[in-house]
């Protein structure tokens, strides 16, 4: 009777993906804390996740909003706000931008 040979398993690949963390994941690891949202055009927002859904819609508390424009850049608080989740182009969880220093 022949030996059939073991299947070759790529150890390497096995464990990048043990360690690999899906992006929906490491958004939800970010709930209550803060969060540092660029959007398309010129506005960013830092404020406290409190929730988001499968098209990253986000729930943010406590939030400080920089809208630049041709007069200059604005800031606003805010205490609550609903961002549509097609219009993030970056998250930085803990991140803190410049002009909020």
């Amino acid at each position: 009777m022949a030996s059939e040979a073991a299947p070759s398993v790529d150890v390497e690949a096995a464990q990048a993906q043990a360690n690999s963390i899906l992006p929906l994941e490491l958004v939800d690891k970010c709930i209550g804390s803060r969060l540092w949202v660029v959007m398309k055009g010129d506005k960013e927002l830092v404020g406290t996740l409190r929730g988001f859904d499968d098209f990253v819609n986000m729930v943010l508390e406590e939030v400080t909003e920089l809208d630049i424009t041709p007069e200059g850049m604005k800031l606003t608080k805010l205490d609550q706000i609903l961002l549509n989740g097609n219009n993030i182009c970056l998250l930085v969880p803990g991140g803190q931008p410049n002009w909020e220093q």
